[in-house]
């Protein structure tokens, strides 16, 4: 085979929706074959980059496994491997490219599996050049199109990700914890900030992503964050500049918010966290229904809740629940009650920095629980896709290149709680996975529970890195419309 080591095996039985199976050469020594592995199939005129799902031992002759020969008797041994005995591999042809022997076939690429490699076709593991014909190549298309991101198992040939097709839409990582979902995430990022192929909005929960940052395990070692990599194309926000002064890190920007920017549609994800029933969301709607823009403010500071139920209209005892939980705005730091004229937009600032093509990373501190996570990251998002929608029309009706939006790539952790299947349809987040993409806004879920997921959302995922998940349901819901799943 030309370009390639040597010979594995041939192809000696198998169907198309079944996969095919490899007789694996007497020289091979099956130990060294791992599932998993990349192979190409040489057909007669075409070129099978495939999968190795399955090995098994067998004989040509049952009784050769009833009466083995001898331990001693290595010479007999050496005899029967590869004909008496001997090894298939299943393979699991993923996609079809042009033989390197017919030039005349159309090259536009792989394409999906159509027919199956004849008897005897030889197979050799996958080499660079194959790799690179599924995958690219960072030198390809100017190193601005393609981003190395690591190798398959077992082999050292890069793996690189077509950024252009992964900026179109919304995209994931999963993993459980500990499998490294936030350094491919970091690496996800690199990729897009490095070539400029899109802008991101990190919501760093744990303060992993901007500044410095340890890696896990034994003898772990420190990284470098976002903003020390591309200084020039990233700002650090944070919600607490006190611990960011510990840290001797220098932000960018304090973000602080103001009650009246606060919507009941932000409270809805907080349901679960917060322990709020139904009656509690129509309370909020009620509020925002008869006080506007101050309904938060007004629920905070009232003295009699009788009397604001009597007004609003709703049950005194649920508004009066609603109040306790609603108690956790007061103690963050970073949420201003004064509603004053010609105040700082510190939201407004998001999107001025976003504009101007940098990357920010919004990190929490001492703010890193999940219902805090929860709340800023709605209502930063709902502000930002409001504009983002309006930014799109303007650029729709001048067709001016000078108006069009930079895409935006927003990164959530924990998303099963943005994204659960009761309250999916009403976050900004559960919008933008659905209908975005048109409005040049994507999503990067981050979460270790992809099965708690609503599945609509689920499907319009594009590209998923998996790392290891121990659950059932989460291995199928991560893998779900994949071909070839199990």
């Amino acid at each position: 085979m030309p370009n390639r080591s040597t010979p594995l095996g041939i192809i000696t039985h198998g169907s198309l929706n079944a996969g095919v199976q490899m007789k694996l050469d007497a020289s091979v020594s099956v130990e060294s074959i791992r599932s998993g592995t990349f192979c190409v199939i040489e057909g007669s005129k075409h070129d099978f980059f495939s999968m190795i799902t399955d090995i098994a031992i067998e004989a040509a002759n049952e009784n050769i496994l009833l009466n083995p020969p001898s331990l001693d008797d290595t010479l007999l041994l050496d005899v029967m491997r590869g004909s008496s005995a001997y090894v298939t591999v299943s393979l699991k042809p993923m996609l079809m490219m042009q033989n390197e022997e017919h030039p005349e076939l159309v090259d536009d690429g792989p394409k999906p599996v159509k027919t199956v490699p004849a008897h005897f076709s030889t197979v050799a593991e996958a080499d660079d050049e194959d790799v690179s014909r599924v995958f690219g190549a960072e030198a390809n298309e100017g190193g601005n199109r393609f981003f190395h991101i690591g190798q398959p198992i077992n082999m050292d040939s890069p793996v690189c990700i077509d950024l252009d097709r992964f900026i179109e839409r919304s995209n994931a990582v999963f993993g459980k914890t500990g499998t490294g979902k936030t350094f491919l995430t970091r690496l996800l990022l690199c990729g897009t900030i490095k070539t400029g192929k899109a802008v991101n909005l990190v919501f760093d929960m744990h303060s992993e992503y901007g500044e410095t940052a340890r890696q896990e395990g034994k003898g772990a070692a420190f990284v470098k964050g976002l903003r020390e990599l591309f200084p020039s194309k990233v700002q650090v926000f944070t919600l607490d500049p006190e611990t960011s002064r510990k840290r001797n890190s220098r932000p960018d920007q304090e973000v602080y918010l103001y009650a009246d920017q606060i919507e009941p549609e932000d409270i809805l994800p907080l349901q679960d966290t917060l322990r709020l029933n139904q009656t509690a969301a129509e309370s909020a709607y009620l509020l925002k229904k008869t006080y506007g823009r101050s309904w938060l403010r007004t629920l905070l500071d009232h003295d009699s809740m009788s009397e604001l139920a009597e007004e609003i209209g709703a049950n005194e005892a649920s508004l009066s629940a609603f109040r306790r939980k609603m108690g956790f705005f007061d103690r963050l730091g970073f949420l201003k009650k004064e509603s004053v004229k010609g105040r700082d937009d510190v939201l407004q600032g998001f999107l001025d920095v976003l504009k101007q093509g940098k990357s920010i990373v919004l990190e929490f501190g001492r703010y890193s629980d999940l219902t805090t996570y929860m709340l800023v990251a709605n209502v930063i998002t709902r502000r930002l896709r409001e504009a983002y929608e309006d930014m799109t029309l303007v650029y729709n009706r001048t067709q001016n290149e000078a108006d069009k939006p930079h895409p935006l790539i927003i990164t959530i952790e924990e998303a099963h709680k943005f994204l659960s299947p009761g309250i999916a349809r009403e976050t900004p987040f559960g919008k933008i996975a659905r209908e975005m993409r048109k409005f040049f806004v994507s999503l990067l879920v981050v979460d270790q529970r992809p099965s708690a997921i609503d599945e609509e959302v689920l499907s319009q995922i594009g590209t998923k890195i998996v790392a290891q998940l121990n659950d059932e349901k989460d291995i199928g819901a991560a893998l779900v419309g994949t071909s070839g799943a199990s």
